[in-house]
């Protein structure tokens, strides 16, 4: 793997994957929607390109694909990981008819029009080898009270990632993380970023490209990594 893109790499899940994609020798284009957090680990991590982008803004994401496209060794992009995400609100206490209409269209346009635009507009870049896989967890298909749009907004992430997978034949998947101890679920429970990142990796990198389609539990990870 020469190249990955990671969109929210600027802290949490992002971030440490970046770490680690970076420590494998990969070269990685990450993005943030603040210049001075994106561009912090940039300086602290070795071949990373920080690019100042906004998923919400299919002009900013086409940008960071043909920076990527040009940062590495080919003009290819292998990885993509649609992580950037947000949750308005306090983590299982945001009923959806709660929920302000302005904070619903919010993270409607983030978590899934962003991971559409990730997507598409990394398409024309990609490698015949390439693997694109999006984080979520098992709110998306099961429900649970208190967890509003973010919940719906996964369940439309998983729908994008699959619909991509079966008109391209792209290897493609969601990574279904568990619980994982970052400020978008509430600082509390679950393993650290850090833990769960090499996860990212095997998915990227070691998987069976048949396993990647549908969805990557930890589960499978564990026990392919024994």
């Amino acid at each position: 793997m020469d190249t990955a893109v990671i969109t929210g790499g600027s802290r949490g899940i992002g971030r440490a994957v970046v770490e680690l994609f970076s420590q494998h020798g990969v070269h990685v284009v990450t993005c943030a929607r603040s210049r001075d957090d994106v561009e912090a680990v940039a300086a602290e991590t070795v071949d990373v390109t920080a690019v100042r982008a906004d998923v919400r803004d299919e002009f900013d994401i086409e940008r960071l694909m043909e920076t990527a496209a040009r940062a590495g060794e080919t003009t290819e992009i292998d990885c993509v990981i649609a992580n950037a995400g947000v949750y308005h609100g306090t983590a299982g206490e945001t009923p959806l008819c709660e929920e302000s209409y302005s904070g619903f269209d919010d993270t409607v346009r983030t978590n899934v029009r962003g991971v559409f635009t990730t997507i598409c507009e990394a398409a024309p870049h990609l490698s015949e080898t390439a693997r694109v896989f999006v984080p979520s967890g098992q709110i998306a298909r099961d429900a649970m009270a208190g967890y509003g749009s973010y919940a719906v907004s996964k369940a439309g992430a998983e729908a994008v990632v699959r619909q991509f997978a079966v008109e391209t034949g792209t290897s493609a998947a969601v990574l279904d993380l568990g619980r994982v101890n970052t400020r978008l679920t509430g600082e509390s429970g679950g393993r650290a970023p850090s833990e769960i990142a090499p996860m990212f990796w095997w998915a990227a990198s070691e998987a069976d490209a048949e396993m990647v389609d549908g969805v990557l539990g930890v589960r499978e990870w564990k026990t392919a990594t024994r």
